[in-house]
Order: structure tokens, then C-alpha cells, then sequence
């Protein structure tokens, strides 16, 4: 069986895995003053996040429209896939899930739709297991994803909640958190669900105890380290998780800015994690 598999741009799935597994990814939309972008196009994400603070309009984000997955499935099939696995954003925070599931309809049989319940690197870590697993057949593909998500864990340290208060992606209790003075939200995204778990006033702080966090679990077969605009914060991280646990992570750690898409509901300057437990 030929296993094509496609995801969305949330994946934040570097070009080189992209090409490596030959992944279809299905970019979402990014909102700018009433211009839409297609995610990745017409703004870079270091240019996004420098400005994100001084934008006049609170950018807002929009799903792929069910043609753009109709389209894609259409051309995997008639390129000789049999079965197409499609991995996606967790559905409790955006609706990519539903325009991917309202497409299939019109493939009977021939379309897997998966809801992650993750973001970033916590769905690019399972659409690259499934690759890894697509000779093997469909069902190991789907029992690699299912391994990876159960072994998942995903944190952030947050700036502010502001820009997850104002896209209504929390509820309004978990957003006062955020709305302390000098105070710094953490954040794990789990089952789908944005959750608080602790809250600091300094970064190095917030540093420390994503440090904690990663770290608590035992060794890690997949890690990314991801942030908003926030590289030189993100390397200074990578460097001390080196440091302190060298044996206990994998040889390639991925370090990625956060696509747009997402940052427009978490803000810039954040620093958070994707890690897979052995």
C-alpha cells in the first residue's frame, strides 16, 4: 500500500523533513489589516514577531478552506496513493480538523483524518512518525502516532496571555493568570487542551522551570525547542539542556520559530518545548 500523508502548516515541520518524507502541507491563513496570507507567504516569521506589539489590528488567523484539502487529496490519489493518513492541529483550538474531515467525504475509504491534539512540533513529531511507518502499512502508521502522542509533552513560557485572552483560544479564568503584574505564564498543551501550570515573574525564572519540566520525564527520543522572535533566548536554552542532560537527549534537536499562524495567539518573545519521551 501507498501511504501519502498530509498535515498543516501549524506542523511548523522544517522544508528539509517536508522533502525528506515527501509530506503534503496544507498552509493556513494569517490576517493582517483585512490581507490575507497564505502561512509562510508575504511575511517572515522575524519580521511577523518584531512587529507583532506595534500592530495596530490584533491579527487574526483562518482555517485552509475545504477545497485546498480537496485539492491535495485529489492529487495524491490520482499520483497513486491508495490510502491518504491526514494528521492535524488539535480541534479544541482551531477548526483546520473540520475543513480536512469535510473533504474526505468526498473520498469514501481513502482518507485518515487524525486529530493530533497538539500544535507545532507535538503534531510535526507524529505526521514524521507516521512517515517513518508509512511502508509498513496504514495501520502501523496510525499505531506510530498513536505511540508518540501518548509520550508527547508540550510547555511554553509565555510573555503574557494577552494574545491568548484576546483569540479567545482560553477560558477567561486562565487568562487572568496572565494578567498579574510582572508575571510570567507557563503553559502545557494537553489533550488538545491549553492548561496553565505555574506562573513566574523574571524569565530566567521561567527558564528554570521549563528546564524542570523538560528534564523530569527521563530521556527524550524527539525534542524541539521552540519560540516566538525569541532565537538568542532559545539557543541560551539549548546550550544548558546540553549541558545538563546531553546523554539524556537525541543527537538532533530541532530549534524553530513558531509559525505565525500560531504566534498571533500566544505573542512573541515566548519559549517553549516539543518532546517525546523514550
Amino acid at each position: 500500500m501507498k501511504l501519502g500523508i498530509v498535515t498543516d502548516s501549524t506542523s511548523d515541520l522544517p522544508k528539509y523533513l517536508i522533502e525528506q518524507y515527501e509530506l503534503e502541507v496544507i498552509p493556513s491563513i494569517l490576517i493582517l489589516d483585512g490581507k490575507e496570507y497564505a502561512d509562510g507567504v508575504g511575511i517572515s516569521r522575524e519580521d511577523f514577531y518584531k512587529r507583532l506589539p506595534s500592530f495596530q489590528t490584533q491579527p487574526t488567523t483562518a482555517a485552509p478552506s475545504i477545497g485546498d484539502f480537496s485539492t491535495c487529496y485529489e492529487s495524491l490519489l490520482t499520483r497513486g496513493c491508495d490510502h491518504i493518513l491526514s494528521i492535524h492541529a488539535a480541534g479544541q483550538l482551531t477548526t483546520i480538523i473540520n475543513s480536512a474531515r469535510q473533504a474526505a467525504q468526498d473520498f469514501p475509504e481513502k482518507i485518515t483524518v487524525i486529530d493530533s491534539l497538539s500544535l507545532s512540533l507535538g503534531l510535526g513529531f507524529q505526521v514524521i512518525a507516521a512517515a517513518e511507518a508509512a511502508e509498513m502499512g496504514l495501520q502501523a502508521a496510525l499505531e506510530a502516532v498513536e505511540s508518540t502522542r501518548k509520550r508527547l509533552y508540550v510547555s511554553a513560557a509565555l510573555d503574557t496571555m494577552e494574545n491568548l485572552r484576546r483569540s479567545g483560544r482560553v477560558p477567561a479564568a486562565l487568562s487572568i493568570l496572565g494578567g498579574l503584574l510582572n508575571i510570567k505564564p507557563l503553559i502545557e498543551l494537553t489533550n488538545g487542551e491549553v492548561k496553565a501550570v505555574g506562573a513566574v515573574r523574571t524569565t530566567k525564572q521561567a527558564n528554570e522551570r521549563m528546564m524542570n519540566f523538560l528534564l523530569e520525564g527521563g530521556p527524550l527520543e524527539r525534542l524541539a525547542i521552540l519560540h516566538t522572535g525569541a532565537e538568542p533566548r532559545a539557543k541560551a536554552f539549548l546550550n544548558t539542556v546540553m549541558q545538563k542532560a546531553s546523554q539524556s537527549v537525541p543527537r538532533d534537536i530541532l530549534m524553530v520559530n513558531v509559525t505565525t499562524v500560531i504566534g498571533t495567539h500566544i505573542g512573541s518573545n515566548g519559549l517553549g518545548f516539543a518532546a517525546v519521551r523514550k
